[in-house]
């Protein structure tokens, strides 16, 4: 559905829309594919009239591993492609925020970098006893332009958000809802979603949607306010020698 490229399966249930990151071989790490089809999803979501609520949820061992590391590579030596990038992540963050309907996110094992930010972004998130969250951008050498820094402030304290935004530190999933990352831990978070979306299906459709966007307008002022400065800096740290040289040895890594 919704032209989206294979990398991102969108399959219709009735109203509600389960979409499925889909590169289970490489643990749904994030390529060009994958963040264009990213960027585009939201708004066509809310354009679909038909669609009333959305379970997000990874293939295969994980939600997504973050950015894929060629993919990064790339980034940091083609500037045309950067802009490109930077571009699209603003309207991941932006489309998210806006969507018409609720997301609610089925965390089937690790979400890390923009996997994290996609979980911070959604309305309802159940995960499973063993995933967690990780923000790693710093570690790489990126500022978290899209990342959990954009949200965290809103979902938990401050110091806590500094600590897990500059150490990339994991967050189990029994920790994220102490937090108020998530909402639940299950052990099938994909079942929980859908029966969670399904309840929501049963209400009123313009109470939820305008409840849904009351809470949301809170949400997209916090993320405006910084967003401009945030992806501008992330754009400029793509070029350092730090993320070069780093991304080297990853890669080298994992040869």
């Amino acid at each position: 559905m919704y032209d989206m490229p294979e990398e991102i399966q969108v399959e219709a249930d009735g109203p509600l829309r389960i979409i499925t990151l889909n590169r289970p071989e490489e643990l749904n790490a994030v390529n060009d594919d994958l963040h264009v089809g990213l960027a585009r999803l939201w708004n066509r979501l809310s354009q679909d009239r038909t669609a009333r609520a959305a379970v997000i949820t990874g293939a295969g061992k994980a939600f997504s591993a973050g950015g894929d590391f060629n993919y990064i590579q790339q980034i940091s030596q083609d500037a045309d492609l950067r802009a490109k990038t930077i571009a699209d992540g603003r309207e991941i963050v932006i489309g998210m925020a806006r969507c018409r309907i609720p997301v609610i996110a089925a965390v089937n094992g690790p979400a890390v970098g923009l996997g994290c930010s996609v979980v911070a972004l959604s309305d309802i998130v159940y995960m499973a006893e063993k995933a967690f969250l990780s923000d790693p951008h710093v570690q790489v050498g990126l500022v978290a332009a899209d990342g959990g820094p954009l949200v965290w402030p809103m979902q938990m304290s401050i110091l806590q958000a500094k600590e897990y935004a500059l150490t990339g530190a994991r967050i189990p999933a029994a920790k994220a809802v102490e937090l108020g990352l998530a909402n639940h831990v299950v052990a099938d978070p994909l079942a929980e979603a859908i029966t969670a979306a399904k309840k929501i299906l049963e209400l009123p459709q313009k109470a939820v949607e305008s409840t849904k966007r009351i809470l949301n307008i809170q949400l997209e002022q916090q993320v405006m306010m910084t967003l401009d400065y945030a992806t501008t800096a992330e754009e400029l740290t793509f070029g350092t020698d730090d993320l070069k040289n780093n991304v080297a040895k990853l890669l080298q890594g994992n040869k």
